[in-house]
């Protein structure tokens, strides 16, 4: 095994000049790519709609195609999916990933190529490995297995015959090559089921005697993996389980929130974290630096990235930024153009940027999911923020949580304020203090909402609902969108969540 941890080793590390280079030449990078996207798509039919083969400057791109979201495409998607190609991207596309976003009531399915496999999704695979090897030189991390917690949908057929789609990590696992699953656990067959509650229990039986020294995937449904450990083994420490773990590789959602409670399951010196930005629509950044939470934007994925400033959010013909002209410290939306037949995409993510020299960010939010019914504009960085201080200085651990606004005509006194509901692993010993202390830290964290709590004028204190334990995930399976990467909404500048959240919570007692 020390062989194969070398080989591997040497193999990954053959990428860091190539990262150097677009670290150096982001722009030059960039403008290379957005050619190179241009003509792999020229001869497709939205190619010829938009005159690529004729498009010179990023200025005539900007100006030539509009800014689209999944409605825009929808109708060549819903082609794709029948069978048709050329359509979106000249290559063959018969592979979708199911969107597992934020709960919704539409599924979207995302093209996914051969193009955005190999030179995205895999690539980031890989990269968070070299970067993992370059921080930490004397891992053993190969000598083991790494554990995928992958999506919950199985890969399956549309009408066509030749189009299939399922979670993107399926799709992924499905078409790694057969060398890469000597590496990972569970079986795939496991790894891809559909019923959620019977997976957990046959992945946690299927690992248990397992050298797993890495673990992939989303936070909250990793710790409902550790928990069952925990009851089935009656340990309390991961490590007493697998001695040799060593990283737990984490996204979808903000792991600030969970941080202090994985370092209590996992009670290790030895335990290192790293976050990546891998979406259905593209793998988008990583971190890169073992001393800092940043991101690096992955600038060679076959995406071109432009950067909606929020106030343009909304508009009929909105202003983009490209990567040049972007700023530390503001939120933008993120619109891609990809291999995989995306073009100039609303992601529906916002991240700020911590620096340009290299291209670092944080991920603050979504664009659909933030509250400023007051004015307040609260979003989801800084409610995570937030909460997190208060579970550390209140000694309570939070399994999953969401906010809406109570509206002025809604509330008893005629003034506005927040209702959260939270779920809760140790639970604080008293709510009115924690609401207290969560009302503090948003105001310490977000000056508007500060400025709108003055005097109560134009808020009043939050309203904090403790719920039962596993009220997210009833919630989640009612709404069909139970394990993989589904996420309860954090933010909601709307009441739809909350009110039937709480609803579901009121019949049940």
């Amino acid at each position: 095994m020390a062989l194969i941890n070398s080989i591997l080793s040497w193999y990954l590390k053959k990428r860091e000049p190539f990262i150097e280079h677009f670290m150096q030449n982001p722009h030059e990078v960039q403008n290379e790519l957005l050619t190179k996207l241009l003509s792999g798509a020229q001869h497709s039919e939205w190619g010829k709609k938009y005159d690529y083969r004729n498009i010179r400057t990023v200025k005539d791109f900007k100006e030539r195609v509009p800014v689209g979201n999944y409605e825009t495409h929808r109708p060549y998607i819903e082609r794709m999916m029948r069978g048709e190609q050329n359509v979106l991207w000249s290559s063959e596309v018969k592979w979708f990933a199911k969107s597992s976003g934020t709960t919704g009531s539409k599924s979207k399915f995302i093209p996914v190529t051969f193009e955005s496999m190999e030179e995205c999704h895999f690539q980031g695979g890989k990269d968070a490995m070299m970067f993992y090897l370059l921080n930490n030189p004397d891992t053993n991390i190969f000598n083991g297995k790494g554990l995928i917690m992958g999506g919950s949908h199985q890969v399956n057929k549309f009408n066509s015959e030749q189009s299939f789609y399922g979670d993107l990590s399926a799709v992924m696992m499905q078409n790694m090559p057969i060398w890469a699953h000597f590496f990972r656990t569970p079986d795939l067959s496991i790894a891809i089921m559909d019923n959620w509650e019977e997976k957990i229990e046959k992945m946690v039986r299927a690992t248990l005697n397992e050298d797993v020294t890495s673990i992939t995937g989303v936070p909250t449904w990793t710790l409902v993996l550790i928990e069952k450990f925990f009851e089935l083994t009656g340990k309390d420490n991961l490590m007493d389980i697998w001695p040799n773990l060593e990283l737990y590789v984490h996204g979808g959602v903000s792991f600030t929130p969970y941080r202090d409670r994985f370092k209590k399951l996992i009670r290790s010196s030895k335990m290192n974290y790293l976050e990546s930005y891998n979406a259905s629509e593209g793998f988008l950044g990583l971190q890169d630096q073992a001393d800092s939470l940043d991101m690096l934007l992955m600038l060679d994925y076959g995406i071109y990235y432009e950067f909606m400033p929020m106030s343009e959010y909304g508009k009929e013909h909105p202003k983009t930024l490209s990567l040049d002209e972007v700023q530390t410290g503001v939120n933008y939306a993120l619109v891609i153009s990809n291999n995989s037949g995306l073009w100039r995409y609303v992601i529906g993510d916002t991240i700020k940027f911590s620096e340009t020299k290299p291209f670092r960010f944080r991920i603050t939010g979504r664009t659909k999911h933030f509250i400023n019914a007051f004015g307040e504009e609260l979003v989801i960085e800084n409610a995570d923020f937030a909460i997190s201080k208060v579970c550390k200085k209140m000694n309570a651990h939070i399994t999953d949580y969401t906010a809406a606004p109570i509206y002025f005509n809604d509330s008893a006194n005629g003034i506005g304020s927040h209702e959260w509901l939270i779920e809760f692993e140790r639970e604080p010993e008293c709510i009115k203090t924690f609401a207290n202390e969560l009302d503090i830290e948003l105001k310490n964290v977000n000056s508007d909402y500060e400025a709108k709590r003055y005097k109560d004028m134009a808020m009043t204190m939050p309203i904090v609902h403790i719920l039962p334990k596993g009220t997210f995930n009833h919630w989640l399976k009612k709404e069909g969108k139970l394990g993989g990467q589904h996420k309860v909404p954090r933010l909601s500048n709307h009441r739809d969540y909350v009110d039937e959240i709480l609803k579901m919570k009121s019949l049940a007692l």
